[in-house]
């Protein structure tokens, strides 16, 4: 008997994605061709300032869009299947049971009006056979989990009577209560002190190896994300300019939109070093350029970079950028030709 080799589909793959909005001024093409993938377990780091498309690719992904937002091309493939193409109750199923999402603000995201609780509880109800005791056991076990002390009490409270940092915890409860294979977190630290930031960011690296839980982490800021992500991905006007792993993206940085990112974060090593902003204003996305997203802003834009899209490269150290740059200066290997 022949042994079965084929190869298992990743987790997730987005392929070819275009997510556009329609407006009064015309159609707003928020992600215009954004390709990843994301296996099980890893963690995928999405950056980019505001309006350049990455909250909209997560949204994309659980179908969460504004009701004039739309998927015009591509496919999001889970496992191998297109849930571009599920039905509205294949989508409940998806959504919270196989990838859940911590959204910005939790005082905003959780319901004033319940419990804490009662809305961990409802997560647990939709989406498994559960008794409403069995699930107030979960919802209790949960608060616990994300590090919440005197759970019982806690889970009583209504928003407004716990800290930020705690309401974050309880977004996170809610998200993990119906045991998700992926978890988005679309700016988890935002509205956080610094200290709070970081027992967020090592509470949802301790889950992850617990549960064996695939994370995409959406954030403007390189710096949370620099120890957690197994590969960053940085988006710009809703294309990729540039991916690779943390280390070939913070130490051979090759588009000039991550130079200037990185250029803006403070420096442990020099902290007198002078931060040097991003010059302009971010892209107006329904006046586009003709070629790259980033040319009006570029110190170092060249005739060829308003006048044609940058092709995606490979880098000698392994990575992919969008920016002709790296032709000019040739720094990109050939990859050979499909045979």
């Amino acid at each position: 008997m022949a042994e079965n080799t084929a190869k298992k589909p990743p987790l997730l793959q987005v392929v070819d994605l275009h997510t556009s909005f329609t407006t009064d001024k015309g159609e707003v093409q928020a992600v215009n061709g954004v390709s990843f993938t994301l296996e099980e377990g890893k963690t995928l780091g999405i950056v980019g300032e505001s309006g350049s498309g990455k909250s909209v690719t997560a949204y994309s992904i659980m179908q969460i869009l504004e009701q004039n937002g739309h998927i015009t091309q591509g496919q999001i493939l889970f496992q191998g299947n297109d849930i571009t193409h599920y039905s509205s109750k294949q989508m409940q199923d998806f959504r919270g049971k196989k990838c859940s999402i911590i959204f910005q603000d939790p005082m905003t995201s959780l319901n004033p009006v319940y419990t804490v609780g009662n809305q961990i509880m409802e997560a647990v109800l939709v989406h498994h056979e559960k008794s409403k005791a069995e699930a107030r056991d979960i919802a209790i076990n949960m608060l616990k989990l994300v590090g919440i002390n005197d759970a019982e009490r806690r889970f009583k409270q209504h928003p407004h009577e716990l800290s930020g940092g705690m309401r974050q915890r309880v977004m996170i409860a809610m998200a993990l209560a119906s045991e998700p294979w992926i978890l988005i977190a679309d700016e988890p630290t935002t509205a956080l002190d610094v200290t709070i930031q970081a027992q967020i960011l090592e509470l949802m690296q301790e889950l992850q190896q617990k549960l064996n839980m695939a994370i995409i982490i959406v954030t403007h800021d390189l710096g949370v994300i620099a120890q957690m992500a197994d590969e960053i991905v940085v988006m710009y006007g809703g294309r990729i300019c540039e991916r690779g792993t943390a280390d070939e993206i913070f130490y051979h940085p090759a588009h000039e939109y991550t130079k200037g990112l990185l250029r803006s974060i403070p420096s442990v090593d020099n902290m007198k070093e002078k931060l040097v902003p991003i010059a302009g204003t971010p892209i107006n996305l329904l006046n586009m350029p003709k070629g790259c997203a980033f040319c009006a802003r570029c110190d170092n834009a060249m005739k060829i970079c308003l006048e044609e899209v940058p092709p995606e490269l490979p880098l000698p150290d392994g990575h992919y950028a969008s920016c002709w740059m790296n032709v000019v200066n040739h720094n990109y290997v050939e990859e050979p030709a499909d045979e």
